[in-house]
Order: structure tokens, then sequence, then C-alpha cells
């Protein structure tokens, strides 16, 4: 009985959380235009070593532990537009001359076998 209850839970709160993720992404609108993207990465970037801060000061507090100080978050000054931009241009790139490419390397592979087996 015991280990049924413990599977319900874990599954309740695995679903939640997935749950939760995928309601964060669509509420932030995450995968919108890239705009939003950025500012509420930026956003992010802005609250979570604060909030990490705090909850930690919280966990010494109850618990008499001490943690160390951790270093800042170094600062990137990184567009994720132009990025995804260049990498979705890349892989398109990369796709489209692929069949000409295995066509080629298993021509010279032909060729190569050719010889050695002469």
């Amino acid at each position: 009985m015991v280990r049924r209850v413990w599977s319900l839970m874990r599954f309740l709160i695995k679903g939640s959380v997935a749950g939760g993720a995928v309601y964060l992404v669509y509420d932030q609108e995450l995968l919108g235009p890239s705009d939003k993207s950025q500012a509420v990465l930026q956003k992010a970037e802005d609250v979570v070593p604060t909030a990490v801060y705090q909850f930690s000061q919280y966990v010494c507090d109850q618990t008499g532990l001490k943690l160390p100080q951790l270093p800042a978050l170094p600062k990137f000054n990184f567009h994720i537009r132009e990025s995804w931009n260049s990498g979705v241009i890349m892989m398109m790139s990369a796709l489209s001359v692929a069949p000409s490419k295995a066509w080629e390397y298993s021509k010279e592979g032909w060729e190569y076998l050719k010889e050695r087996t002469k």
C-alpha cells in the first residue's frame, strides 16, 4: 500500500513540475518572438542570483551551516536572435548538402576499395 502511495506521489510531483514548466514557458512567451524571449532571460538573469542568495541565507539560518560566498556571475553580451538564426542557417545548409556529400564520400570510398582489391 505504501509503495502505491509513494509511486502516486512521485507521479503527481513530476507531473506538476512538468506542467509548471510548460505553463511558465507559455506564460512568459518563451517560444514567441526572440525579443520577448531575450527580455525574459534578462529578467531571469537579474532575479535568479538574488533568489539563490536569499535561499542560501535561509538555509544557513535554519541549519546553522555556513556556506562560502559564491563568486559573481560573469556578464555576457549575447544576443539570442543572432546566434539562433546563424545556428539554424548553418544546420539547414548542412542538411541541404548532406545528400550530395554522402554521394561524394561513398563514391570516393568505393573507388578506394576498388584500388585496394586489385
